[in-house]
């Protein structure tokens, strides 16, 4: 089955960019998806948890995806769809398609974890809602629903616009299992930055990437040396790398990579309440790991 060539590729998954009075900054958010594509970057993935999509309005989030449809239009943007309700997620995957979106990523319903069937019935509403081709958003760790192989291939085989899946379950092991049920059915994305390597040869394709927001070069070279098989540059670079992807796999990443982007001149780390921008002893971390990879940057 063809498939779109743009999972096959890094994906930011963009942060929104708020002002000192707590709007989004448009022209900001605009100009940084296209810093990302001139690195390398295949498309944008907004309003996911990186993008602080729980925290915007319906309206905010529309407003999101036509900026972006108009910032980048030759490369694709894949909205994220997660909502309160099977309705409100449906009704946004309508209106993506008609902004102009090129795909989607379906994520669980928030708040609610239902049982498996409840689930995959959500996730099938919104992939049937439209003929965009769609990525499932598995992170059983934040939101606590868990496609297994076994679910993912039942819906590989309902929904032929189901054409791949965000593997964020940090288990590696998933990729193979998914493979061994579907082969290349779907092609595989890997969502947790500090997996990267360890996913691509497990036979992932493509990257949802965090830290890309501060650092598009380097993630790009990163995947690339890695999906090329350079196995001593990517290992090389990885090392370097991995002090700033883990700051993807914690419950402050949102403030983290905010921050990181801040220190490198590519945004501000202004998050949206509840989310708190780091203070103490927990920034001053954050900073430490910063000015280390700063120092010790090799160059791209």
């Amino acid at each position: 089955m063809s498939r779109q060539a743009f999972w096959r590729g890094v994906l930011p998954a963009i942060t929104t960019p708020f002002a000192a009075d707590g709007t989004i900054d448009h022209a900001f958010l605009a100009e940084h998806a296209k810093q990302m594509i001139a690195a390398g970057c295949a498309g944008m993935v907004p309003l996911g948890s990186l993008g602080e999509g729980n925290a915007l309005t319906f309206d905010e989030k529309l407003a999101v995806l036509r900026t972006l449809v108009k910032a980048l239009p030759d490369h694709p943007v894949i909205a994220g769809i997660a909502a309160l309700s099977t309705a409100e997620a449906v009704r946004l995957a309508k209106e993506a398609e008609g902004i102009g979106c090129r795909g989607l990523m379906v994520l669980p319903p928030y708040v609610y974890v239902g049982d498996p069937d409840e689930m995959q019935a959500h996730v099938s509403a919104v992939i049937a809602a439209t003929k965009l081709p769609c990525m499932l958003y598995n992170n059983p760790v934040a939101y606590r629903t868990d496609f297994l192989p076994e679910h993912v291939a039942a819906l590989a085989g309902r929904h032929a616009n189901l054409e791949a899946i965000k593997e964020s379950s940090t288990d590696v092991r998933r990729v193979t299992a998914i493979r061994a049920l579907i082969d290349d059915r779907l092609d595989i994305l890997v969502g947790v930055d500090d997996a990267i390597v360890e996913g691509i040869a497990a036979g992932a394709v493509g990257w949802i990437a965090g830290l890309v927001n501060a650092y598009p070069k380097e993630s790009v070279r990163l995947f690339e040396a890695a999906r090329a098989g350079r196995r001593a540059e990517a290992e090389a670079f990885y090392r370097w790398f991995l002090p700033l992807l883990r700051l993807d796999t914690v419950p402050k990443f949102v403030q983290l990579i905010k921050l990181a982007q801040q220190q490198v001149g590519l945004g501000s780390e202004r998050v949206r309440a509840p989310r708190a921008v780091l203070s103490g002893a927990e920034r001053e971390a954050a900073l430490a790991i910063i000015a280390e990879a700063e120092r010790s940057k090799p160059e791209v």
